[in-house]
């Protein structure tokens, strides 16, 4: 097995990308280990609608990262005290969903640490009942990843605030994540330690399980590669963003003008359909402001654009423009 060093990266789309590049392009003669620590981000499931997951105002506020990754499972969060790992193997029917053979080690290694850890549910490790790492796969046909994260030392206030979703009446077709207890390995230590400690140890252990490990660093031409698949796709609102499912919101407000009831359908991130209610007295038909509406992105900035020549008054009354962009995206 190969240690791939990515050489203290922490932004999550270029070590989303580099896993990603490894996975296609390194040798399959070869088996590959990656660890990475990300800044503070949300990491979505392939096939999940990222709007249903996350708690956007906060997210927004506080510059936390949300990047789509190319395997299933559920909604995590990350920050610095969070261990990432990635092996990076042939792909074989009797490995494919076979979460015991990747986690086995990674076991071994905090049983060492003196941790009663055990594999529970289908893709989960957990101390005492507690969720401290969860793992997910994503197979090529040839090749696969077989990756997790190690709960370390990571802010779980965090968690809860940017995992916490504001915007209610979302019906998706996407995977929703299920929320577990979860709490940090250094809560389990009796030697307390660094992540780079804990990181050091960890990798150590791995190479009890293996053949000598080679560290392998990335030319610059496969670095460059790397930065173009971030370009490409890792930074871009499409695959972050527009390639949630199909999804249905509703949105309604009771305002001094009246009731305001709002039925948005949401595809690939852009709203496809909207339509009005309520018991409002307004001079325009609602229908022209619909109209306006459709085929613009699902994104705060996009709406409010579309909104910024449009006198809301005059399809509802006495209202403010910030609260109706409010009733359209924002918390409930």
């Amino acid at each position: 097995m190969i240690f791939i060093e990515n050489e203290g990266f922490t932004d999550p789309r270029l070590n989303l990308a580099l896993e990603e590049y490894a996975l296609r392009n390194f040798s399959s003669d070869q088996d590959y280990l990656l660890f990475y620590i990300n800044e503070s981000s949300i990491i979505i499931g392939r096939n999940q609608n990222t709007l249903e997951e996350i708690n956007q105002q906060y997210v927004t506020e506080n510059n936390i990262h949300v990047v789509r990754r190319v395997s299933g499972g559920g909604a995590v969060y990350h920050d610095f005290g969070n261990l990432n790992f990635s092996f990076i193997t042939n792909h074989d029917n009797k490995s494919l969903n076979n979460f015991k053979k990747f986690t086995a080690p990674v076991i071994k290694v905090l049983e060492q640490l003196g941790l009663n850890a055990e594999l529970k549910g289908r893709n989960d490790i957990q101390v005492e009942e507690k969720k401290i790492s969860g793992t997910a796969q994503f197979s090529t046909g040839k090749r696969m990843i077989s990756h997790g994260t190690l709960l370390f030392d990571t802010d779980l206030a965090e968690v809860v605030h940017a995992l916490n979703v504001k915007m209610s009446k979302i019906e998706s077709k996407g995977h929703k994540s299920v929320r577990s207890r979860v709490a940090n390995i250094s809560e389990f230590l009796n030697n307390p330690m660094k992540i780079e400690q804990f990181r050091k140890l960890l990798l150590e252990g791995l190479y009890e399980e293996s053949e000598p490990f080679e560290s392998y660093y990335l030319t610059p031409e496969e670095w460059k590669k790397v930065h173009d698949l971030k370009a490409e796709k890792y930074d871009n609102w499409d695959w972050n963003y527009g390639r949630s499912p199909k999804f249905n919101i509703q949105r309604t407000n009771r305002f001094p003008v009246g009731e305001i009831d709002l039925r948005i359908f949401v595809e690939k991130g852009l709203i496809k359909d909207v339509v009005i209610y309520g018991d409002f007295f307004g001079k325009e038909p609602v229908a022209n402001l619909e109209n306006l509406l459709k085929g613009i992105r699902y994104e705060k900035e996009d709406i409010s654009m579309a909104l910024k020549s449009i006198d809301i008054n005059e399809y509802f009354g006495d209202i403010r423009k910030e609260d109706f962009l409010k009733l359209i995206y924002g918390e409930d």
